[in-house]
C-alpha cells in the first residue's frame, strides 16, 4: 500500500510540475496586399500549439487604473483579425477593407484571418496569435474584428495582458467579442468598444457615432433619434422604460449570452456602481430568462446601478401561449431591482448601432432612454 501511494504520489508530482511550464509565444506580424488576398491564401504563422496561461493570472484586490487608448486619426493602420467565427469568403475580407480604407485607415490583415476550423476561424493558438500580434505591432494604432460567432472566450488562456496593458489600442467589435472587451477591461484597465464589426454595413449613422466616439474623441450623447416619418406616430426606434429614473455609474456589458458564460471565471470585470448595457439575437424567451436567472444569481444585480437592454433581435416567445414575453421576463427580473432601466437602445444585432466604450464614467436617464457619456473614451 505505502509503494502504491508513493507512485501515487510521485505522478502527481510529475503532472503538477507539467502543467506549471508556460513557453514563450512569439507574435510576428504580417502585412497582406489586396492582391495577396485575392490571389492566394497567406502563408501560416508559426506558434506554439502549447497552452499558455496568462502571466497576470492572480486576481487583483482591485481593479487596474482606467488606461484610455489613443484616438484613431486618418492614415493610422487598423488591423482585421478573426478571433470568433469563420468568414466565408475572401470577397467579405475585401470588402472590409474597402470600407476601412473608405474611413481613411490603412487596412493590415492578420495572417491567421481566413483559416478555418469548423465553425472557428482557425485554431485557438492561431487566433490569438493574430490578436497578440497586432497589440505587439507598434505600427498597429487600432484592431477591428471581422466577424462575431463564437470561440474568443476560447482565447482567454492564451492572451498575453501584460503585452496588451503595455500596448494600449483600439478594440471594437460585438457579440461574441465581448469575451474580448470585457476581459481587456478587467485584466489591464483598457477601454474597449462594444461597436460595429468588419462585416457591418457601416451606414452613415454607425460610422457618425464611430467617427465621433473614436476618432473625433468626443464624449456624444446616445440617444435614440425619433422620427415619424410618414405614420401619425413614431414607431421606429422607441424606447420602453422599464423602471423611470437617473443614476450615474460606469458602463459595462455586451452580449448576454457571452457574459453569462463569463461568470464565475477571471475574466470578468467588478459589477460595482456599473451601468450595465446587454443585447442579444436569435434567442427563444426561456433562454433570455435563464440567462437573466444567472446574473440575478450571480450578485451582479445587486451590484449594478442602472440596467439597458439594447435590442434582442429576432428572440419571438413562438407560436401558441406556451412562452412569456421578453416584456414579462423583464418586468420579472429588472422592475424589482428597482433602478433606473429601458429596453430599446441602438445596441446590438441592428443595422444602425452606438459604439459604446466600456469602463467609461456616464449618466443615463431612463424615461428618455440616453446615455450621457462623461468624458471622452480616447487620449
Amino acid at each position: 500500500m505505502k509503494r502504491r501511494a508513493f507512485i501515487l504520489s510521485l505522478g502527481l508530482s510529475s503532472f503538477s510540475s507539467m502543467i506549471k511550464k508556460r513557453p514563450e509565444t512569439s507574435f510576428e506580424p504580417a502585412y497582406f496586399s489586396l492582391n495577396e488576398i485575392l490571389d492566394h491564401r497567406p502563408s501560416p504563422l508559426a506558434v506554439s500549439s502549447t497552452h499558455q496561461a496568462p502571466k497576470n493570472k492572480t486576481e487583483s484586490s482591485s481593479a487596474p487604473p482606467v488606461l484610455k487608448p489613443a484616438r484613431l486619426k486618418q492614415g493610422d493602420t487598423v488591423a482585421l483579425v478573426a478571433p470568433s467565427g469563420a468568414t466565408a469568403t475572401r470577397f467579405e475580407i475585401m470588402l472590409v477593407k474597402e470600407c476601412m480604407e473608405a474611413l481613411g485607415f490603412k487596412a493590415k490583415l492578420g495572417r491567421h484571418v481566413f483559416d478555418r476550423y469548423g465553425y472557428l476561424g482557425g485554431k485557438d493558438e492561431d487566433r490569438a496569435a493574430d490578436l497578440m500580434a497586432q497589440f505587439a505591432d507598434p505600427e498597429v494604432a487600432g484592431i477591428i474584428a471581422v466577424r462575431g460567432g463564437w470561440g474568443c472566450a476560447r482565447l482567454l488562456p492564451y492572451l498575453d495582458f501584460e503585452v496588451i496593458r503595455k500596448n494600449p489600442k483600439v478594440l471594437i467589435g460585438y457579440s461574441d467579442i465581448t469575451a474580448l472587451l470585457l476581459s481587456i477591461y478587467a485584466k489591464t484597465g483598457l477601454v474597449t468598444f462594444h461597436g460595429p464589426i468588419g462585416l457591418d454595413p457601416w451606414n452613415s449613422f454607425t460610422v457618425n457615432y464611430f467617427r465621433r466616439l473614436v476618432m473625433e474623441g468626443e464624449a456624444p450623447l446616445l440617444e435614440n433619434p425619433i422620427e415619424k416619418g410618414d405614420y401619425l406616430i413614431p414607431r421606429e426606434n422607441r424606447v420602453q422604460t422599464i423602471t423611470p429614473g437617473r443614476a450615474t455609474g460606469v458602463v459595462m456589458g455586451g452580449n448576454l449570452s457571452i457574459i453569462s458564460t463569463l461568470l464565475g471565471t477571471d475574466f470578468v470585470p467588478s459589477w460595482k456602481d456599473a451601468i450595465l448595457f446587454v443585447e442579444d439575437v436569435n434567442e427563444e424567451i426561456y433562454r433570455i430568462d435563464r440567462m437573466l436567472t444567472h446574473l440575478r444569481l450571480a450578485g451582479v444585480f445587486r451590484e449594478i446601478k442602472g440596467f439597458i437592454f439594447g435590442r434582442c433581435t429576432d428572440c419571438n416567445p413562438g407560436q401558441g401561449y406556451g412562452s412569456l414575453t421578453l416584456e414579462q421576463v423583464l418586468e420579472d427580473h429588472i422592475k424589482p431591482l428597482g433602478i433606473p432601466a429601458w429596453y430599446g437602445s441602438m445596441i446590438g444585432h441592428i443595422p444602425l448601432k452606438f459604439t459604446v466604450p466600456i469602463g467609461i464614467k456616464a449618466g443615463i436617464d431612463a424615461e428618455k432612454g440616453m446615455i450621457e457619456l462623461l468624458e471622452p473614451a480616447v487620449a
